[in-house]
């Protein structure tokens, strides 16, 4: 039998809400969709479009990525 303590449920709950918001993002974008780990927040959805280049202290937070869906090439 597993136990799962109330702050573990909890961050498991905000972990799979940002994933997904990052999930429906993806369908109606044309970058990425990334989970970030937050001190504060606990996990955050970004868009890769959102700014030029990540820097490497958001990429090493990361632990989900969804593709975008939307593609340009005809």
């Amino acid at each position: 039998m597993q136990i799962i303590s109330t702050s573990t449920a909890a961050d498991n709950a905000v972990l799979f809400a940002a994933v997904a918001n990052a999930e429906r993002r993806a369908l109606h974008s044309y970058f990425n969709q990334h989970v970030v780990a937050d001190d504060e927040a606990g996990y955050i959805t970004i868009d890769e479009g959102d700014c030029a280049a990540l820097p490497m202290t958001i990429i090493d937070r990361i632990v989900h990525s969804v593709p975008g869906g939307l593609v340009d090439e005809y």
